[in-house]
């Protein structure tokens, strides 16, 4: 499975909870609503996270618990019905409405599934209700996707027709991109999952060939394979290689001609190289620490490796699915440590002491390492980022070397001031 080492270590963990996702899923399905069962602390994460503004009209919100539920002086189910049929009263456009469980209903046990079951039965089509858990206990933050998508596979209509079906949500431009490039090499009909609109669900069956956009679906592939479609592997659409790897794989899939493949690349590969340059001479040579946080970081270490130059120092990643990331390990060196889980003070440590050039982590860890005098780059904004595909090659390496840049700038104005 390749030759990178692969390890496991546990302890505290410094991760989002799955509850962010919902700022990217909300926007993609914009005829669906994120109800979080949770505390004001879920709220103020999300409404920081989403950055929205007060009196705009977002579509999530939060059905707090307060003091007396979760002593259990209140029945929630109750406060539950009430809040959701006053959101429907509000909200009448609301056609799919997601119960995201947290970890104050978790601890609680309030068993949203059940919930959403009555719900479905009381509102007798009007709205589908669907539930899955978003709780930091359970989650990291970009596995609340794989959640509410797994939410979604079982009402996906069945068919037995050829297709590809695209998993993962991308900016909508990049999603464009790519399946106009797929039909270019002969792929006649391409699917998106999530939709962009939460009742259009594609089809899924025996037809059904499935191509991940986004590496932390394990549960959702799982699902899609239990419905019939084929999983195919591949790296995931990060850079130039792995794009065309990602893009090689769906065309052998459909038994397209290798010179078809090659002719429709081709021109795309060498223009994006072009574009990379640039940013591969400022990353060339430097050190990077990529710590656990959106299962992004493996994709990410082999594209800055192979494409950028840099050295891996340590890759880490909240969860490790070996038969999806096969394809990416293969293609790291041999001596690449690639750490699943998290003792964050001990992976500090190992920060401190191996003193790379960059970080990737989370935003509760940057600022602290920043003040080290480490420069750091937040893993959340490569998930807001529209960074698949070959085109974003270079976008991509910007965002890395865009750091370096700023350390670079900060140091000259140190020694000019002294």
């Amino acid at each position: 499975m390749g030759g990178a080492t692969l390890l496991k270590e546990t302890g505290p963990r410094e991760v989002f909870c799955g509850l962010t996702s919902i700022v990217w899923l909300h926007r993609r399905m914009p005829d669906a609503f994120f109800l979080v069962v949770g505390s004001r602390t879920c709220a103020h994460l999300i409404q920081s996270a989403a950055g929205v503004m007060i009196f705009a009209e977002p579509r999530f919100g939060t059905a707090i618990l307060e003091e007396r539920d979760l002593a259990g002086l209140a029945d929630a189910h109750d406060e539950l019905d009430r809040v959701v049929k006053d959101l429907l009263a509000r909200r009448p456009e609301i056609r799919t409405l997601f119960l995201v469980g947290s970890c104050p209903s978790e601890v609680i046990k309030i068993d949203l599934a059940r919930v959403a079951e009555r719900l479905n039965s009381v509102l007798k089509g009007q709205v589908r209700v669907l539930n899955y858990s978003g709780s930091g206990i359970e989650t990291t933050f970009t596995q609340g996707e794989d959640g509410a998508l797994k939410a979604l596979v079982p009402l996906m209509p069945k068919s037995q027709e050829d297709q590809l079906l695209l998993v993962g949500t991308l900016a909508n431009s990049v999603e464009d991109r790519l399946i106009k490039i797929f039909q270019r090499l002969g792929i006649k009909k391409i699917a998106s999952f999530p939709p962009r609109q939460s009742i259009d669900l594609p089809t899924v069956g025996p037809g059904t060939k499935v191509l991940l956009t986004q590496p932390y679906l394990t549960d959702t592939a799982r699902v899609l394979k239990d419905r019939g479609a084929e999983i195919i592997k591949a790296p995931f659409p990060l850079g130039v290689e792995g794009s065309r790897l990602w893009m090689e794989a769906a065309a052998s899939a459909f038994n397209i001609e290798e010179s078809v493949v090659h002719s429709t690349l081709e021109p795309l590969i060498l223009r994006s190289l072009k574009a990379l340059e640039p940013y591969k001479e400022k990353l060339s040579g430097k050190r990077l620490f990529l710590l656990p946080e959106s299962q992004l970081e493996i994709p990410l270490a082999r594209f800055l490796q192979r494409e950028c130059g840099m050295e891996l120092v340590e890759v880490g990643t909240p969860y490790l699915n070996r038969d999806l990331m096969q394809p990416e390990l293969e293609l790291l060196p041999e001596e690449t440590f690639v750490m699943e889980g998290q003792h964050v003070e001990k992976q500090l440590d190992r920060v401190r002491q191996k003193q790379p050039d960059l970080v990737v982590c989370g935003m509760g860890l940057a600022n602290p390492l920043e003040a080290e005098g480490i420069s750091t780059k937040w893993s959340i904004e490569l998930v807001f980022s529209p960074i698949h595909g070959i085109d974003q090659a270079a976008d991509l390496a910007e965002l890395f070397s865009r750091p370096l840049h700023r350390r670079q700038l900060l140091n000259q104005k140190n020694l000019a001031t002294v």
